[in-house]
């Protein structure tokens, strides 16, 4: 019977690695700097898989490990990527932090990519470049389990490639390319229908913390605070499929 259930269960991750919570979170430090992360919290689709699993396949091993931990990204590359980069996607992944939370039993699975960029230009092209990073080894260094590659994110990564950027030390601009985000659709549309299709929700969270006060912001769903130092835009997925131009922001600060 495990041997039935386990790749079962293998495939309802895979059709599941859509399921998740995202936030996006944008620090902007008084010296130009900023700290960005993208969190992706899967417990939503580890919640309802273990409801699925039979006592014998949530007993396993694999499925009992506990793991809270940080690794630089750069030194998780195996040398097949690492040996493929030029010096500026060295100096990315070496700015760049992998931490994954992972406790299966307890409904916990979350993955967050941190990345200190030094300055305006630094943030842009971190950005643009961000869909080259691959996850797949990474997690599976962190968490000794290959079986976590099936808690895919990766299309997540690759999707923020559809937007065109305009990054100085007072403006953030984003504009999502039409033709980039149909392309992006059509390789991960079927995850996001799936999970659809189940009921299950995708929110997606936008924070821009700011260093002086907001002068402008031009996204109506966005919400800026009383001190005029964060914008915040809560979406979902399914919005954004519906109308890409919902994640588009123009902040001037």
């Amino acid at each position: 019977m495990k041997k039935i259930c386990l790749p079962l269960m293998l495939l309802g991750m895979l059709c599941l690695s859509s399921c998740v919570d995202i936030e996006e979170r944008y620090d902007f430090k008084p010296s130009g700097a900023c700290n960005v992360v993208y969190g992706f919290d899967m417990s939503k689709a580890v919640s309802v898989l273990m409801n699925l699993m039979t006592d014998s396949v949530r007993e396993t091993p694999q499925f009992g490990m506990v793991k809270d931990t940080t690794l630089n990204f750069y030194s998780a590359l195996p040398d097949s990527i690492s040996q493929k980069m030029n010096a500026e996607e060295m100096k990315m992944a070496q700015g760049s932090e992998l931490a994954v939370k992972m406790d299966l039993k307890n409904n916990i699975m979350k993955v967050s990519i941190k990345h200190e960029a030094k300055n305006a230009a630094d943030l842009r092209y971190y950005l643009q470049h961000l869909s080259s990073i691959s996850m797949n080894s990474q997690l599976n260094n962190v968490t000794n389990n290959d079986k976590v590659k099936a808690f895919d994110t990766q299309p997540l990564i690759t999707g923020q490639s559809y937007y065109n950027y305009e990054i100085t030390d007072h403006k953030f601009y984003r504009v999502i390319d039409k033709d980039k985000f149909n392309a992006f659709l059509k390789k991960a549309g079927s995850k996001f229908a799936m999970a659809k299709a189940m009921l299950i929700d995708m929110p997606y969270k936008v924070i821009l913390n700011f260093a002086r006060p907001v002068k402008k912001v031009n996204n109506s769903k966005a919400v800026l605070s009383a001190d005029r130092r964060q914008v915040t835009l809560i979406t979902s997925m399914d919005e954004v499929m519906k109308n890409p131009a919902l994640m588009n922001l123009k902040i001037d600060f």
